[in-house]
């Protein structure tokens, strides 16, 4: 298999994806801004999304696909498929109680999660009954995440990859056409959110069904709980549970001190992240999705070598195109933000706030993607306890970080406080792995290290001069040629960092791998 086109096959529907993403976002900024209402979305949100990452893609996918890897490798196509079957029936009925219990204690949730809206009685309201509507997402896209790890494994990316989007086509069809001729248009996303869940479960089935690894849903929990390999799994997930759950508690923390800000606070974080999610999505998570099988299949052949090499490709790539993501979110902030945001009910002040949230982000943008590149070299092992502590370390730390940022910065010192988490947490698994002898560096580190700072330097002083020298809320006036000069900017900024870098000597080709 072709790595590198594999990437480029994952990371263009996730731009799809991500696209369409920032087009539901804009819609929603135009249409509600950074209000009560829009916190109150976010956070409800929040929490679905949350816990799909606790049970769904995090721990789940991390405990699932090194094990179900090794079963199709090893043991051949009747023992995977009960395993398949085993693993869909626990989870499907599970979900469906953790789903249940969210609708029925949705009051109790809002107020752990957004103590802040109690005493804001129609925000309060608006986000539990939000939180009713879309709490069963977290049962749909689990059994997303469950289909996605099959055909991961089986490498077909596609599918998995393009699923995203339709759930922001729900979001944006619900903001055009749904939500004005609603009494309160907001409640419109989510119910877009619940019938975007069941539209992403849907089109993974055809993908299984051809190849003919479609679960099958039973009756008899008991039995499936006692298969062998769905024991195994819980096994794993037990520590990844809680490796991503310690993720997780500092994000609702977040939460709840954004709750307690200045309001729109949550949206301004919000608004940030999804421009962060295009670089982390775009290279972290394409780049874990196509590692973690090729990694647990090295493991499982015992080719060390082979692991080593793909750590090392992975982790070169992501500083080829991390890094002047960095700077690009450092930097240029206020015109992306401007660009994408200020339009409608979305002023010159958010967009200053989102900016410096932006820029607090754009410092831990390496850590937050090179996490998505190691972390996998331990699950590939099945070793979750590694990452376990180091995660509750690092929550610890960010803890104290927003203690110190958040009195200072506000909002800002929330994303930073994430930042220095990330690239902590980023550098004590890199540790990790270089003590245990898992990853060691090719030759030529160095130079490639050289040539990235020069190049990012120079790249550093072209966008700095575009951000300083044009008024970029002015242009809203004239939103076409404002539009046309940022594309303009992203453009040379291309060119000059990748010439540049080609001029240095370095040469792309030394990119391409396969992986058998």
């Amino acid at each position: 298999m072709n790595l590198l086109k594999a990437l480029a096959t994952i990371s263009s529907l996730t731009m799809l994806s991500r696209i369409t993403g920032l087009v539901r976002e804009i819609l929603i900024a135009r249409a509600f801004g950074a209000s009560d209402m829009t916190d109150a979305f976010n956070v409800a949100f929040r929490i679905p999304n949350l816990l799909r990452r606790i049970f769904g893609e995090g721990a789940f996918s991390q405990a699932f696909v090194p094990i179900l890897g090794e079963y199709h490798t090893k043991r051949g196509d009747a023992p995977t498929k009960a395993l398949i079957d085993a693993v869909a029936t626990v989870m499907t009925w599970v979900l469906m109680a953790v789903s249940l219990l969210g609708v029925i204690g949705a009051p109790l949730v809002m107020t752990v999660v957004a103590t802040g809206f109690r005493g804001q009685a129609d925000t309060y309201t608006a986000a539990v009954f939000m939180t009713r509507v879309m709490f069963p997402y977290i049962g749909l896209i689990s059994l997303v995440a469950l289909a996605s790890g099959i055909l991961n494994t089986w490498r077909k990316f596609a599918v998995p990859a393009f699923t995203p989007v339709l759930l922001n086509l729900c979001l944006i069809v619900a903001a055009l056409f749904v939500g004005p001729h609603m009494e309160q248009p907001i409640y419109a996303q989510a119910w877009g959110v619940l019938i975007g869940g069941v539209l992403q479960l849907a089109i993974q089935v055809p993908a299984l069904r051809r190849l003919g690894v479609m679960p099958r849903i039973r009756f008899n929990l008991r039995a499936a709980w006692s298969d062998p390999g769905v024991r195994r799994i819980l096994r794993q997930m037990g520590p990844a549970l809680l490796a991503v759950s310690v993720a997780q508690v500092s994000q609702i923390i977040n939460t709840n001190i954004a709750s307690r800000l200045a309001a729109g606070s949550v949206s301004y974080l919000t608004y940030a992240d999804r421009l962060m999610e295009f670089p982390t999505a775009l290279l972290g998570v394409a780049l874990g999705t196509i590692l973690l099988p090729s990694l647990s299949r090295a493991n499982a052949s015992g080719d060390h070598a082979e692991y080593s090499s793909l750590l090392d490709w992975g982790l070169r790539l992501t500083f080829l195109l991390a890094v002047p993501c960095a700077v690009g979110l450092f930097v240029f902030g206020a015109p992306l933000t401007a660009v994408l945001f200020n339009y409608g009910k979305f002023d010159a002040h958010a967009v200053e706030m989102t900016r410096q949230a932006l820029v607090s982000y754009g410092v831990g943008l390496m850590g937050l993607i090179s996490i998505k590149i190691l972390a996998p070299g331990f699950y590939a092992r099945q070793d979750i306890r590694t990452p376990v502590k180091i995660a509750l370390l690092v929550l610890v730390i960010t803890q104290a970080c927003n203690v110190a940022f958040v009195p200072w910065i506000g909002h800002a010192g929330l994303a930073l406080s994430i930042s220095a988490g990330a690239t902590l947490n980023a550098l004590l698994l890199f540790y990790g792995l270089r003590r245990r002898g898992l990853y060691r560096p090719a030759p030529g580190w160095w130079l490639f290290l050289a040539q990235l700072t020069a190049s990012v330097l120079l790249l550093s002083g072209m966008l700095l001069w575009f951000a300083r020298n044009f008024d970029w809320i002015g242009l809203g006036a004239t939103p076409l040629l404002r539009i046309a000069l940022l594309a303009s900017c992203l453009v040379l900024a291309a060119v000059v960092y990748f010439g540049t870098l080609w001029l240095m000597g370095l040469r792309y080709s030394a990119f391409r791998r396969r992986a058998g």
